[in-house]
């Protein structure tokens, strides 16, 4: 089967809602369909967090990271991070771990390197983004963080099944640029759906997928195409799509009042590695 008959029969799957997700992330996903409910209690929550050892670590770590233990008092149980941390934090360890998780299907170990240099490249989106919504574009930080957790759902989902669809990832580079992007839009549509993404956040991955930042940068969208170029760890799904490589453009510059991007960056240097610690363990 070559490339553009394996996109395509993953993409019509994935529009039927034929998505299969590890068996280990359904707790994952019980906390993120809590999170969803109005009437959903933190008791509850603290509960199901309990009840997924990663899930409950990552939230004792995100709580104590820098960016949000702005106090230095150090927590040790669940359900003070929890409470600490807010919905909108714990609805993105939620989706870290199903993410995570879809990495790990990956089965032979050339996707498996594809997988994890995937998994590096969205940690440090997701931390970026936090710290460009809060210090530039002055957006809601949790949900920016949340856009960088799964503005690539479509690409772990594509390597994660790439072992059950030969050719889909041996493609020449750039030889099928249309159909490849095409293929991930549509999976990664579908993958958005299951996980119950909201508008707001879809619309910024939308935009990020046209790839026009504007400068200077305000919305959501630009806040993750702005993380994206200034991530260290590129995307593997970049030569795949046949934009190439040419390196990550770290300089990007932009005047903000009295200071620069790349000064922010520099201040936020230990808040946005505190965040990828937390999510990537």
């Amino acid at each position: 089967m070559d490339t553009q008959k394996a996109l395509a029969q993953i993409a019509a799957e994935a529009e039927r809602g034929e998505l299969i997700f590890p068996t280990t992330a359904e707790m994952a996903l019980k906390v993120q369909r809590a999170l969803d409910d109005p009437d959903c209690s933190i008791d509850l929550l603290v509960k199901l967090v309990r009840a997924e050892p990663i899930l409950a670590a990552r939230v004792v770590a995100l709580a104590n990271s820098v960016a949000y233990n702005r106090s230095g008092r150090e927590i040790t149980e669940v359900k003070s991070a929890v409470s600490r941390l807010g919905f909108k934090a714990l609805r993105v360890l939620a989706t870290s771990v199903v993410v995570k998780q879809m990495q790990s299907m990956a089965q032979t170990p050339q996707h498996r390197k594809l997988a994890i240099q995937l998994w590096e490249h969205t940690a440090h989106v997701a931390a970026l983004a936090h710290v460009i919504a809060r210090r530039v574009t002055h957006q809601d930080p949790d949900t920016a963080f949340f856009a960088g957790i799964v503005h690539e759902v479509g690409g772990f989902y594509l390597i994660s099944h790439a072992a059950s669809h030969p050719g889909l990832l041996e493609g020449e580079h750039g030889s099928l640029q249309g159909w490849w992007e095409e293929g991930e839009i549509v999976t990664g549509r579908a993958v958005l759906d299951k996980l119950g993404v909201p508008p707001e956040v879809r619309k910024a991955i939308e935009y990020m997928w046209d790839g026009y930042l504007a400068m200077p940068p305000q919305t959501l969208g630009d806040t993750l195409l702005l993380a994206d170029e200034l991530a260290p760890v590129e995307s593997p799904l970049t030569v795949l799509s046949g934009e190439g490589s040419e390196g990550v453009e770290s300089s990007i510059e932009i005047s903000l009042d009295d200071e620069t991007l790349s000064g922010i960056l520099a201040e936020s240097a230990a808040e946005v590695a505190s965040l990828i610690e937390a999510i990537r363990a």
